[in-house]
């Protein structure tokens, strides 16, 4: 594009249809004859003068609208060259077109900096407009604001700026005249936005209000904490019906409104007239903002009745003692928060209503107003003549000028509502909600103070937990498991008197802290006081539920010099407690300690044992007790660590439950119980079925019915092939879940049968609706027999609910030629233990099955 004539092609599009038309014809032609050839370049002829006229309409259209545009627009190269600039910028910048045109726009700018279209061509590549505030020069050196922006275009392959600037002069005239009426004018005025923000205020506004010279923003100083609102009558306002807010909402003016102000940090009383002026933004049909103008009108609102009126509604009275006169004057809102019957007339008066404490503070801070010139804030207590105790902030200065502080003057608010809150939610802080009793913060603060105190650091803590409280929590519901937590802290309370503090502590734990100064074993009788309290089982209608407790002791300053670690050695002691004996209480040790490090040891190796390959499988035969046939086997899981050795299920599994690893470990076991039940029926062996068990947190959802379904198609297995042990705990953890898993299984022909049956909660009334086939008898049941009379009457009433019941039963345990007996004569036909064999090798047990030899009596292997 050449500098001195733009305008032929600058933003004009290219008008070929006619060419293409007549090229298109011509190719058609080439294959007739000659005349049709001269027919055709006549075409040709008339579409191009066509092309060529349409072309001149449109340089004169683009002409024309280029300089129809009101505001200076130029067109600038790539490198900010101007190409082009319309009549109205030839105007404003005070040159002809040919001094502009091909220069850069330096020109126009000098002040512009050197990279100054980097950041245009930034925002016009990302397809942003840009816009800019500059000052440009004329022709004759003068200046003038112009807001510029630009669009970037692309023209015969090069890239182009079109920049409209819209001239300012005429804003910032307005604006500078704006800004000197606000700051000359002597009412004040401030401009509110929707969420009623200041966004400016001029210095009367601040004068009026007191802020000026405070430092702070306006915004601050009006929070809304610190002003008391009332209408002329004295009614409080609410932030929703302020003036500001009405015209907001209304998108009305609100006029000459009269609005009381009342600062509560200085215990000032403002009376102001205000006018609000909604503020529409362009198109909109709300407002946007409001203007707030208004006028000091304080002095006029001198009238007593209506002052005292928003005293007494803003719960304010005011006070003024004159020393030379020895009087005290108080407004009638003043003597009703004292509450004294008879008006006082005297500083000892207002003085005898206090509290002791208090009247110091009151009698040291008037003598420091008077000593000093100083003000003073204080918050005091006092009685009134009812009885009834109040809590007030008193405020006082002396009058200003008064060098003697002759007279000493300010406010009294009732605050016993304030203070009445924040004790109630001092005690709620501290308190726990359902118990009454102290929560865990408050406790834990209790024992920082006592074990920071040298001459009181000798303190135990016994950490409580209650047994089975899960159990009733998801049998009978929540509303049961608070009257359970209500019940067991009113015991406990009960138990330790005074001699100890308690609080709950999450759940259903408890804590105790006593001083053991005086009485070493003081936390030993607490807690065989605590165990002696939970020996009547709870009620809960008909139904009674045993529940313990398990306590753990740990002592400062051995056991702990800081409360989390006193807290925490506590519970070591609780947990080994609850896993021994439960019902009881346990003192801590290094050993305990000791003993938590290798269960946690334990379970950081058992989450990478599955896939480390460390699990195996033994299997313990299940033999008839009368004939003393092989008829089945149980599936026991063993876990070889190269750290830990060979361990036992009672050792780990307890840890895989709690971890939920045994859910993966349970699916492995079943898996790898099922393939060698294939495989040794594939070898001919007639093994029948064989029992996995499964813990109760395998029953959690649908997965179990799954898995074992899947694990039976894998193998070919019918169901029967399977037995699955499950311990009481299932019955309970949850029942609509279990009963469709039950439903299930049974489905598939798998046998279900109670684990160590008569140990836990024997929740009777689950047997008669599951779909199970058998119970078996614990093995802690079994060794007592037949010498033990407690043994031998579970075993028999466990033998009569399988007969009532129609299930079968499987006795474990067994070591002696006694048991087997005395089982036999209960009616007990199947059994296992070590009088007939251990957990064997799938091998070992294989050649037993080859042999198909009777087990003898007293010759197993131990």
């Amino acid at each position: 594009m050449k500098s001195g004539g733009p305008r032929k092609d600058a933003a004009v599009g290219d008008h070929l249809t006619p060419h293409v038309h007549a090229l298109a014809a011509l190719e058609r032609a080439l294959a007739h004859s000659p005349g049709d050839l001269r027919g055709l370049l006549e075409e040709v002829q008339q579409a191009l003068q066509e092309a060529m006229d349409e072309r001149q309409l449109a340089l004169r259209r683009y002409a024309a609208l280029f300089d129809a545009v009101p505001d200076p627009v130029s067109i600038l190269s790539e490198r900010g060259v101007v190409l082009d600039l319309n009549k109205a910028g030839v105007r404003a910048y005070g040159r002809p077109r040919d001094e502009i045109v091909g220069q850069p726009i330096e020109l126009l700018n000098p002040d512009l900096p050197g990279d100054h279209l980097d950041p245009v061509w930034e925002a016009l590549h990302r397809g942003e407009t840009y816009v800019i505030e500059v000052t440009n020069m004329r022709g004759d050196g003068s200046r003038f604001p112009v807001e510029v922006h630009s669009a970037g275009f692309e023209h015969q392959g090069e890239h182009c700026i079109v920049a409209v600037a819209r001239d300012l002069s005429s804003r910032w005239q307005a604006e500078s005249r704006y800004r000197l009426l606000m700051e000359s004018i002597d009412k004040g005025v401030i401009l509110f936005d929707r969420q009623l923000r200041v966004v400016s205020a001029n210095p009367a506004a601040h004068r009026i209000l007191g802020t000026a010279g405070n430092g702070g923003s306006l915004q601050a100083m009006l929070a809304p904490e610190d002003w008391i609102s009332v209408d002329e009558h004295g009614h409080p306002l609410t932030r929703d019906q302020w003036p500001a807010s009405v015209s907001l909402q209304t998108g009305r003016i609100v006029r000459s409104t009269i609005v009381g102000l009342y600062h509560r940090p200085r215990g000032r009383m403002i009376w102001i007239s205000t006018t609000n002026v909604p503020v529409y933004g362009n198109g909109r049909d709300a407002p946007d903002h409001v203007f707030g103008l208004f006028s000091d009108i304080t002095e006029l609102k001198r009238n007593n009745t209506l002052f005292d009126r928003a005293q007494s509604l803003a719960h304010i009275g005011g006070w003024e003692w004159d020393r030379g006169l020895q009087r005290l004057y108080l407004t009638d809102e003043a003597t009703r928060i004292l509450g004294q019957n008879l008006p006082m007339h005297d500083m000892a008066e207002l003085l005898e209503c206090l509290r002791l404490d208090d009247r110091a503070l009151l009698q040291q801070a008037l003598l420091e107003v008077i000593d000093r010139q100083v003000s003073f804030e204080l918050e005091l207590q006092g009685q009134r003549s009812d009885g009834h105790s109040f809590w007030v902030r008193m405020i006082g200065e002396a009058e200003a000028g008064d060098v003697d502080a002759a007279r000493i003057a300010g406010t009294v608010q009732d605050i016993t509502a304030r203070k009445q809150a924040e004790e109630t939610l001092r005690i709620q802080a501290r308190t726990d909600p359902l118990t009454g009793i102290m929560n865990r913060d408050a406790v834990l603060n209790d024992l920082a103070t006592r074990m920071a105190n040298p001459t009181h650091c000798r303190v135990a803590v016994l950490y409580i937990d209650l047994d089975r409280f899960k159990i009733v929590n998801d049998l009978l519901g929540h509303n049961a498991g608070d009257e359970l937590l209500i019940d067991a802290t009113r015991r406990i309370a009960t138990a330790i008197g005074t001699e100890g503090l308690l609080a709950r502590f999450g759940g259903d734990e408890f804590l105790v802290v006593c001083d053991t100064r005086d009485q070493a074993d003081q936390p030993e009788r607490l807690a065989d006081a605590i165990t002696r309290a939970f020996s009547t089982p709870f009620r809960f209608g008909a139904d009674e539920f045993p529940v313990t407790t398990s306590i753990g002791i740990a002592r400062a300053p051995q056991d702990g010099l800081r409360p989390q670690q006193l807290i925490q050695n506590a519970d070591i002691a609780m947990y080994d407690c609850k896993r021994r004996t439960r019902n009881g209480w346990q003192v801590f040790s290094p050993a305990l300690a000791q003993r938590q490090h290798d269960r946690l040891q334990i379970e950081s190796r058992l989450h990478r044992a599955l896939d480390d390959d460390e699990f195996h499988l033994v299997y313990q035969p299940q033999v008839n007790l009368h004939s003393g046939q092989l008829i089945a086997a149980e599936a026991l899981i063993r876990w070889r660590n190269t750290q830990l050795g060979e361990l036992r299920p009672d050792i780990f599994i307890g840890h895989a439950e709690s971890t939920g690893d045994i859910v993966r470990i349970g699916l492995w076991v079943l898996r790898e119980a099922c393939r060698q039940v294939r495989q040794w029926q594939d070898d001919g062996l007639g093994i029948v079925r064989v029992a996995v068990n499964v813990s109760y947190r395998q029953f959690v959802g649908e997965d179990l019915a799954r898995n074992v379904r899947a694990v039976l198609d894998e193998f070919h297995l019918p169901g029967s092939a399977l037995e699955l042990e499950f311990t009481e705990r299932v019955l309970i953890e949850d029942a609509p879940d279990t009963l469709r898993t039950f439903a299930q299984l049974r489905e598939m022909g798998v046998l279900l049968t109670i684990d160590d049956f008569g140990e836990g909660y024997s929740a009777l009334n689950y047997l008669r609706r599951l779909p199970i086939h058998g119970l078996k008898l614990s093995q802690l049941f079994v060794e007592g027999v037949p010498t033990n009379r407690s043994d031998v009457a579970v075993c028999e009433a466990v033998c009569g609910i399988a007969r009532s019941l129609g299930l079968g039963l499987v006795a474990e345990g067994i070591e002696s030629e006694a048991q087997r007996q005395f089982l036999t004569t209960l009616g007990v036909s199947v059994g296992q233990g070590f009088l007939f064999a251990p957990g064997l090798a799938a091998d070992e047990f294989a050649r037993r099955l080859a042999l198909r030899a009777k087990v003898a009596v007293g010759s197993a292997q131990r």
